[in-house]
């Protein structure tokens, strides 16, 4: 074969991961896209942590756009073009590379959703397209055995979706997808934040709270940080103290509706593969495995012991690479 590559691509609503045969992971970037608007189609200038950014302080013909929503494809183009950068930084656009692209899906998405994800991969160049469920890669990418005929239960946490499934004999079992992930978890401290204290606060700031004091269960050392917002009252900045406690109470609707989903997949699930997993337990990976004490929280409600894979945020793109090399 001639310039073959085979590449794997988690396209994940908040960061687009790129896996090289050979190479590893070599993109970790979010996915955004800045475009600029004064051209017809509008022109894209920029992807990536380069595009992220431009956002809020660009000139007001560029618009930094987030092609992706809840794990599917909203702006096709945008998404195409994204791809297509990311998949040129390795592949030579001669027409004889024969270039094999595996990417991720969420469980959840309809037949229209997968064949634009197709379509969109196609036009960026690659020859051989195949798609993965995200809960499958991502239990592979964990280290779980999936061929094995126990059941294994993964929680894929990402910005989009939180994935649950039970994969056993190299399959989906049973799986559920909600549209509660990391973003929701953002929007939740910037809706409480507005509604408890007046004061508006920007997506940047939302997550730096998440990341600094953002919990879902008690944890030792808890404080409070200092955030500066817009008063909604008068209009002129402020700022507040938020505590580690007020951020869990932001995030409580969120946590509980990934819990019922956790819980319904249970309910879901044959009662021999129930079994195997309450002795192997749950596996959270994804950026949202991160969230301080998740797993406890997980682990008292479903009173099933609960790991979090080793790098969490890798799991998905490391299983199409490990899908890639197993099939020549």
């Amino acid at each position: 074969m001639l310039f073959s590559q085979d590449i794997g691509i988690d396209l994940g609503t908040s960061n687009t991961r790129v896996f090289v045969k050979g190479k590893g992971i070599v993109i970790r970037e979010p996915s955004v896209v800045a475009v600029d608007q004064r051209f017809s189609p509008a022109r894209v200038v920029a992807v990536g942590s380069e595009a992220k950014n431009m956002i809020g302080r660009t000139p007001g013909s560029i618009t930094a756009v987030r092609p992706l929503r809840d794990g599917v494809i909203a702006n096709f183009d945008a998404t195409a073009e994204m791809l297509r950068k990311y998949i040129r930084r390795f592949v030579s656009a001669s027409p004889f590379s024969k270039t094999r692209v595996m990417i991720c899906v969420p469980s959840c998405v309809t037949e229209v959703e997968r064949k634009a994800v197709y379509d969109a991969v196609k036009s960026a160049g690659a020859r051989y397209v195949s798609l993965i469920e995200q809960p499958m890669a991502a239990a592979i990418g964990a280290g779980l055995s999936v061929e094995n005929p126990r059941g294994s239960m993964v929680v894929d946490i990402g910005g989009g979706t939180a994935e649950v499934a039970v994969v056993a004999l190299g399959d989906i079992v049973t799986s559920r997808s909600v549209k509660i992930a990391g973003d929701s978890f953002d929007e939740a401290i910037i809706n409480y934040i507005r509604k408890k204290h007046n004061l508006l606060i920007g997506e940047r700031s939302a997550e730096d709270i998440k990341l600094q004091i953002g919990s879902a269960y008690e944890y030792e050392g808890e404080g409070a940080i200092s955030v500066k917002g817009r008063n909604l009252v008068d209009g002129l900045p402020k700022d507040i103290e938020i505590s580690s406690d007020e951020v869990r109470e932001a995030l409580k609707d969120s946590l509980t509706q990934i819990l019922d989903a956790i819980r319904t997949t249970l309910e879901n699930t044959p009662p021999e593969l129930s079994a195997d997993i309450i002795d192997s337990g749950i596996t959270l990976t994804g950026g949202g495995a991160l969230l301080r004490g998740l797993d406890k929280l997980i682990e008292k409600e479903m009173k099933i012991p609960v790991t979090v894979a080793d790098n969490p945020l890798d799991c998905v793109v490391e299983g199409t690479g490990i899908c890639l090399e197993k099939h020549h």
